[in-house]
């Protein structure tokens, strides 16, 4: 491999670190911003199953670092969730220099919706699904048992349902981007709905945890967002071929022509 070669792959791989290393540095900074109220971050996760547990009862921790330790993970995960505009800007900034100029007008909405829509999957997950679930799980609990959750094992739970839910939620986006790379159209989906129905209630069996309430409120928004996704995906099936660098060029030209004629 010729020097010329391998000098754009270095180029890369340092720009690449440097997009890695501005992420890690606003998780960082975010983290140390709200260390100090991870107490507070965890009372105000756990407030919709607090809400739900009979008077008197709390929480539990029956490990012996665990009231210290799970708060430090939540506010760690919170300061990723939090970091999640900053980490996307920086994957936007490596990626677009590669693009041309009508693929970045159509990228740049979507790297907005993705952060719009993963932020609408966590708090319909915290607002919605948590209330009705908690409520449930309380109210099947057997006679003669204490309900009666461990703080670690909750944030798991909570964990994974707001990955589950704000993944779930950027159903629009892979729709968008399949139907704009050409590897299907809004027609041919719209001939797999019963499938896709099938398939959402697959991906929440799979994603949620093992119980029917979860999964159902997990599959119901991802079709409806897969319907919103077909609907969007219009737009931008028309802009799937990449223009040549000549195209591109001319492009530039009339734009540049009818700028100064103003």
């Amino acid at each position: 491999m010729a020097v010329n070669d391998t000098q754009p792959l270095i180029s890369h791989l340092i720009e690449l670190r440097k997009r890695l290393m501005y992420s890690l540095v606003s998780v960082l900074v975010v983290f140390l911003a709200l260390v100090y109220f991870s107490n507070d971050i965890y009372q105000l996760v756990s407030a919709p199953l607090l809400d739900k547990l009979p008077k008197g009862s709390n929480m539990s921790a029956t490990d012996v670092a665990s009231t210290f330790l799970t708060p430090i993970k939540l506010t760690v995960m919170v300061s990723v969730f939090a970091s999640v505009p900053v980490i996307l800007y920086q994957v936007w900034a490596f990626i677009a220099p590669a693009l041309y100029k009508h693929e970045r007008r159509l990228m740049l909405p979507l790297l907005v919706s993705s952060t719009v829509l993963f932020y609408l999957g966590m708090a319909f997950a915290y607002f919605v699904v948590f209330p009705l679930a908690f409520g449930f799980f309380v109210n099947t609990t057997p006679e003669g048992v204490n309900f009666i959750p461990d703080i670690s094992k909750y944030l798991s739970f909570v964990m994974t349902l707001f990955m589950a839910f704000g993944a779930a939620f950027e159903v629009p986006i892979a729709i968008i981007l399949l139907c704009w790379s050409g590897v299907t159209t809004p027609e041919a989906l719209k001939k797999k709905r019963p499938y896709i129905l099938v398939g959402a209630f697959v991906v929440g069996m799979v994603l949620t945890p093992p119980d029917v309430f979860s999964q159902t409120l997990l599959a119901i928004p991802m079709y409806l967002l897969f319907e919103i996704g077909v609907m969007v995906s219009r737009f931008y099936v028309g802009n799937g071929r990449r223009k040549t660098p000549e195209e591109e060029a001319e492009e530039a030209e009339a734009e540049a022509e009818a700028e100064q004629q103003k």
